[in-house]
């Protein structure tokens, strides 16, 4: 009976997770047919996780662990809503309404997955270890590489602007420091083509 009831939460999970492909982020897809869903999202970050892990600060990581921290990462946005990283005043309590999510969402699991899912969240969240420096890294790097490439579409429609951009994107050069500087060179590049303001 207790296999039974374990299966029976972690489907109960895995139903309550497909809301993510309800979930839109304020970044468009490349082809700029629509934005993106926080599932896409992050299918495509983990995903630059194995790609990109030689780029990756601190040495010898853990991919699983970063795949497994960007395929969580977001799951609490079927609660909290997804923030957009330049909405100033959303983000006063974004911290609040995520932990809460975390709580419902995670708890939903068998305890000793729910203890593991809700600890690489925290792990993300606080950036403590190299594994989830490198993962906050790539969360940020995937949609500003969507800005860039689709002509700053966001970017425009939102009003942001280039200091706002290298602030915001700057767990990159903590995360993944070999990648800051084609960062820096796609913002300054960005700014010349007209797709960035200064």
């Amino acid at each position: 009976m207790a296999e039974q009831d374990r299966l029976l939460r972690q489907v109960e999970f895995l139903v309550e997770i497909d809301k993510l492909k309800g979930i839109f982020r304020r970044t468009w897809l490349i082809d700029q047919s629509r934005l993106e869903n926080d599932a896409e999202h992050s299918w495509h970050v983990a995903l630059l996780a194995v790609l990109l892990l030689e780029h990756a600060a601190g040495g010898d990581l853990d991919v699983l662990r970063v795949v497994k921290m960007l395929l969580i990462h977001d799951l609490v946005e079927i609660d909290a809503g997804d923030t957009y990283v330049y909405d100033e005043v959303g983000r006063l309590d974004q911290p609040q309404r995520e932990r809460e999510a975390a709580d419902r969402i995670f708890n939903m699991l068998p305890g000793d997955q729910a203890v593991e899912f809700r600890g690489l969240w925290d792990e993300f969240e606080a950036r403590a270890t190299p594994e989830a420096r490198y993962a906050a890294a790539l969360d940020r790097l995937q949609p500003f590489l969507h800005n860039y490439f689709t002509q700053g579409k966001a970017w425009q429609e939102h009003g942001v602007t280039s200091d706002r951009v290298l602030l915001r994107t700057r767990p990159i050069a903590d995360g993944a420091p070999a990648l800051w500087p084609y960062v820096e060179d796609l913002v300054r590049d960005a700014v010349e083509k007209g797709y960035l303001a200064k």
